[in-house]
């Protein structure tokens, strides 16, 4: 509660500062009055930015491209209009006065991007490390039970591990759980992102772009972006009318019979805006060829948004509040060795037999309702964003505090008795300052980090202890621009302390499952977690170079390295984790992860044609794993009855592959757009201690994606008719190859076939008679052909408890054929 107390009192401050700096605009007399038009269309431009250079206030033009900027006494000023997707201009402007100003697209689809997942704003162009960006746009259009689903389809090296159809995490370039920095409108996802059946916590419907760093980032984020960084921003209110706008958003999709739908209000009028936004999901469990109804996958969610924001000439302010609750089944897997049918878990260890359970009945095969085993994820955000300007520099600000609460229910018995119940308070903290341009280069001082607090609550697993985590970094970024190059440079130095006190478990007689216990009443109880305290530290950096050759031509070279200290998991783990069915066991003497890679890109954009190639080695020391355990008599150890016993090691890896995209759209077809893209990854272990170990089973690392392939086919109807507009019909075909390179010791992974899936989708948007969307309808049909498949990275491929089975079929599918229709209305 004290850090609750303080976040707002710290909110509360920063109000006061912005609304006292607001200064005596309602009293001004004098003004212009713009209007501002793209050069190609002649279309008005909404939301466009229009600093006032003199004083450093901002303004946005309306949904008609107009604008205002008033001023205390008549003459010349000037002004700095900033469009996305539109070339910058500067202009002289005469006030008391009118004009109509026409903006030019920008040439290329480089130069429209502008990032934030760098220091400040930056066009992706000029930016040296990998990055892509997804659009709001290419989000609906693709069909998805979760955001990452979506994202994977759209981002070449961009993979998810999955456990079924609403559990996936993020992998990047074959890296991913802590690995992998997961944002939320730049703030930290701190949500037990180590668990494996669990995704992440944040409403698609409420994101307005992705942006995807490919490629250690820890130089501005410090510990765990050594993979890259996932930063998914919220949309904010664009129309400056002082009218409330929203937009409504319905979903159903067939194959798991899910329903969604989405509310949004939103308001701007001059300096201040609000949005919120409500969002339900209720899906039954999912269906393949092989499979049929793949039990105890169903799910439901909510998701909650509020957001206020401030301007005034120089500062910039913004709170959000979200919350995020999911109820998610928990399949295992467990069947009939004969039929296959599903079975269902009716006892608790010791007397649950899995082969011996009894099969579940067909009308709780269709069912939407949550079973009893089921994992419970709440997620509380809150948070304050702020940019201060003193002349030409900026201080950027961010404070949040999050909370997360993890119950699994897993005792059949006992219904009502978490298995896991574990709470994890974080605070976050950055500020970076932006100094104004010195001889050219621009210079960027930065601080982050955060607090965080684990807690065990009444449960009766207990894989990780109570435990305190603090975490602080500073970083220096220069860049400078020469001519046709930009080169940027940075250097990184963190340091993080983790402890946790004795933790002590003991039997309860009268329930007859563990519980927590604290000293001194500790008799006969099981020192599970002895005391622990230790320093981690590590330093990182990058170097980079874009070299434009031509408005067509861009290089890009960079080299960077990634810090990242040891999860909790991976240095206290010693319990069950009841999701997973594993008996995890941590290594106290675990060091840090380091890593170097190096990247090039090449990027050509000619008229009617985009290319992109990137190629990337990824070197990585002290690289962190988990082996299974076995006895003296070479069988696996059960710490746990019925669940595998794994402990984590450390050794180094190699990381290497390429992407390749193209979008071609031919001024002769305009109506035609051709996208293909291409990513090949590898992981090779290259510890010889461990080789020696493990032989040709451990030359692989384990997740690894196979080379795949996304090609695209879209007809857009051309036509003059102002009410109907992005109508749309695409085809799509993705490919995975057989996936041959994969971790084989103790058959922790298998080989995974093939396979092709096919897509379709249509859509349109119908317009007002004063060009305003009124309404879009997008249809998708993934899989038509029904293909029966497993990817590579879908953990419940592994969830087989037979060696052989009468179809000669290992393990759970993937989705089957699955139609989806979406609606969005806007006012």
């Amino acid at each position: 509660m004290t850090s609750i107390k303080k976040i707002v009192s710290i909110s509360l401050l920063l109000s006061a500062i912005a609304l006292t700096s607001r200064g005596a605009g309602d009293t001004l007399q004098h003004r212009f009055t713009g209007y501002l038009i793209a050069k190609s269309d002649r279309k008005p431009i909404p939301a466009a930015t229009i600093s006032l250079l003199s004083t450093g206030k901002k303004f946005f033009s309306n949904t008609n491209g107009k604008f205002l900027v008033p001023a205390t006494s008549p003459g010349r000023y000037r002004i700095r209009i900033q469009g996305m997707g539109y070339d910058n201009i500067v202009k002289d402007i005469t006030i008391p006065g009118t004009d109509t100003l026409f903006l030019s697209e920008t040439e290329t689809e480089l130069d429209k991007i502008v990032v934030t997942a760098v220091a400040g704003q930056s066009k992706i162009r000029s930016t040296p490390i990998s990055i892509a960006v997804v659009s709001q746009k290419e989000l609906s259009r693709n069909n998805g039970t979760n955001i990452i689903d979506m994202l994977a389809k759209a981002v070449p090296g961009l993979s998810a591990i999955t456990t079924g159809p609403n559990i996936s995490k993020p992998f990047i370039r074959g890296l991913g759980y802590n690995r992998v920095l997961t944002m939320y409108d730049g703030l930290r996802q701190e949500g037990q992102q180590w668990g494996d059946e669990h995704g992440i916590e944040i409403d698609p419907y409420s994101i307005a772009r992705a942006e995807i760093v490919k490629g250690p980032a820890s130089l501005l984020y410090g510990s765990d972006a050594m993979a890259g960084v996932l930063n998914l921003i919220p949309a904010l209110p664009a129309i400056n009318d002082g009218k409330i706008h929203g937009d409504v958003v319905s979903e159903y999709q067939s194959n798991n019979n899910l329903v969604a739908g989405s509310l949004s209000l939103q308001y701007r009028k001059q300096q201040f805006f609000w949005t919120t936004r409500a969002s339900a999901k209720s899906a039954g469990n999912y269906r393949n060829a092989v499979d049929h109804y793949v039990y105890n996958t169903g799910f439901k969610e909510i998701n909650l948004l509020a957001m206020a924001g401030w301007e005034s000439a120089h500062t910039k302010n913004r709170i959000h509040l979200t919350y995020y609750n999911d109820l998610q089944e928990i399949p295992d897997g467990s069947r009939d060795s004969l039929t296959r049918a599903f079975t269902y878990q009716d006892k608790d260890a010791p007397f649950d037999d899995i082969r011996n359970r009894p099969i579940v009945p067909a009308n709780r095969l269709s069912a939407r309702s949550i079973t009893a085993l089921h994992q419970h994820i709440q997620h509380f955000r809150l948070y304050h964003k702020g940019d201060f300007h003193f002349g030409k520099d900026e201080l950027s600000t961010l404070l949040g505090f999050q909370q997360n609460n993890r119950r699994e229910y897993n005792h059949p018995t006992a219904p009502s008795q978490a298995g896991l119940f574990v709470r994890l308070n974080t605070i976050n903290y950055e500020a970076s300052y932006h100094f104004r341009e010195w001889i050219g280069i621009d210079l960027v001082y930065g601080i982050n980090g955060m607090y965080q607090e684990n807690r065990n609550k009444n449960a009766t697993d207990f894989p990780i202890p109570d435990y305190t985590l603090f975490d602080i970094g500073s970083y220096l970024l220069v860049k400078k621009e020469i001519s046709k190059t930009v080169i940027t440079a940075g250097l990184r130095f963190d340091s993080r302390q983790i402890n946790w006190h004795d933790f002590y478990t003991r039997n309860d007689i009268t329930t007859g499952f563990q519980k927590q216990v604290q000293e001194p009443d500790t008799a006969q109880a099981t020192l599970s977690f002895p005391a622990f305290k230790r320093h981690f530290s590590g330093l990182s950096g990058s170097i980079g170079a874009v070299y434009r050759f031509s408005n067509m031509i861009t290089l890009k070279v960079n080299t960077a390295s990634g810090y990242r200290s040891p999860s909790i998991p991976e240095i206290g783990s010693n319990g069950l984790d009841p999701g997973a069915h594993i008996y995890y066991i941590g290594n106290r003497n675990a060091k840090p992860e380091f890593n170097w890679q190096s990247d090039i890109g090449l990027f050509l954009s000619f008229p009617g044609i985009d290319v992109s190639l990137e190629v990337f080695h990824n070197r990585i020391n002290n690289y962190i794993f988990f082996q299974k355990l076995y006895n003296a008599n070479g069988q696996p150890v059960e710490m746990v009855p019925g669940n595998f016993t794994y402990q984590y090691r450390q050794g180094s890896a190699e990381i290497f592959g390429a992407e390749a995209s193209w979008n071609i759209h031919p001024k002769t077809l305009p109506w035609l757009t051709l996208q293909q893209q291409i990513s090949s990854i590898n992981g090779i272990n290259t510890d010889k201690e461990s080789l020696k170990l493990t032989g040709e089973a451990g030359k692989f690392l384990p997740l690894i994606p196979p080379f795949k392939t996304n090609t695209s086919l879209r007809f857009t109807l051309l036509q003059k008719n102002r009410v109907l507009k992005d109508c749309f019909f695409q085809t799509e075909a993705e490919t995975a190859a057989t996936q041959n390179r994969f971790y084989a010791v103790d058959n922790t992974e298998t080989a995974t076939a093939g396979y092709t899936l096919f897509h379709v989708s249509a859509g349109l948007s119908i317009f007002s008679s004063k060009e305003k969307k009124v309404c879009s309808v997008l249809i998708n049909a993934n899989n038509i052909f029904n293909v029966a498949y497993q990817s590579h990275q879908n953990r419940l491929k592994y969830f087989e408890y037979y060696r052989q089975s009468p179809d000669a079929r290992s393990g759970i599918y993937n989705m089957g054929r699955n139609f989806s229709i979406k609606v969005i209305v806007n006012w």
